[in-house]
């Protein structure tokens, strides 16, 4: 049973996060409609085909998907580098996620799947960042990078491009990689590429460029796209 002060603690907490919900929910506003339900799904469904036990997720921030998987049965850690990319502090009400900085990750567990959804592409060192979490998977466990891409061409910030639709002037940089840094990551850790899909989610050749399309479209690798949803196994 709680003590007096805790009960007291705990229902003023219970009647904030009331509040705040109730907040959000009144004040949505219409706003672009993005690529996590792309992603997501991707994430769903592996894990719907593998079933692992232990799952990472790299980059939280603040959103829910650490709380959904844990919803749906499986044992998540959730990190995010909070001290050096987010300024003013960070904190996420759907789940606890730990400061660690995944190009040099202080994580000692080792884990079945790891997730890393769109936030490969602020990464300056992704090679680093690939090579940790393929260190952090058991043998055979998999890792889901979903990031901008573009089968032949790299470009080294998207939000630079002239046309870019969004991001200019932001903090970070928005990589959209090619298959030269594909390779590079499977050869720096010796990983096979299970799975990949191509997207087209804009009108434009690059991520961000042209118009937004209402209705993103799942292509080939010879067709114009922008998104890549990558399923990585490690070796056994």
């Amino acid at each position: 049973m709680l003590s007096p002060f805790k009960s007291a603690v705990h229902a003023l907490g219970t009647r904030y996060i009331r509040r705040l919900c109730s907040a959000e929910f009144r004040d949505q506003k219409k706003v672009r409609k993005n690529e996590r339900s792309i992603e997501y799904r991707f994430v769903f469904e592996c894990l719907t085909e593998l079933r692992p036990e232990r799952v990472l997720d790299v980059g939280t921030g603040t959103t829910a998907l650490p709380h959904l998987m844990r919803n749906c049965g499986y044992l998540v850690t959730a990190i995010d580098n909070i001290v050096d990319y987010w300024p003013k502090g960070m904190v996420n009400r759907h789940f606890h996620v730990v400061n660690d900085d995944i190009t040099r990750s202080k994580i000692r567990e080792k884990f079945d799947f790891i997730t890393c959804i769109s936030v490969l592409e602020h990464l300056p060192d992704h090679r680093a960042a690939v090579r940790s979490m393929l260190s952090l998977l058991n043998p055979g466990g998999h890792l889901v990078i979903t990031c901008p891409y573009n089968e032949s061409e790299y470009v080294p910030n998207c939000y630079e491009l002239e046309g870019s639709g969004y991001g200019r002037g932001s903090a970070y940089v928005c990589q959209a990689y090619s298959r030269r840094e594909l390779d590079a990551w499977l050869e720096d850790t010796g990983a096979q590429l299970a799975k990949q899909e191509h997207w087209r989610l804009f009108t434009g050749k690059h991520w961000t460029q042209g118009e937004v399309l209402e209705f993103p479209k799942k292509v080939s690798a010879s067709e114009a796209h922008h998104l890549t949803c990558l399923l990585l196994r490690k070796s056994l």
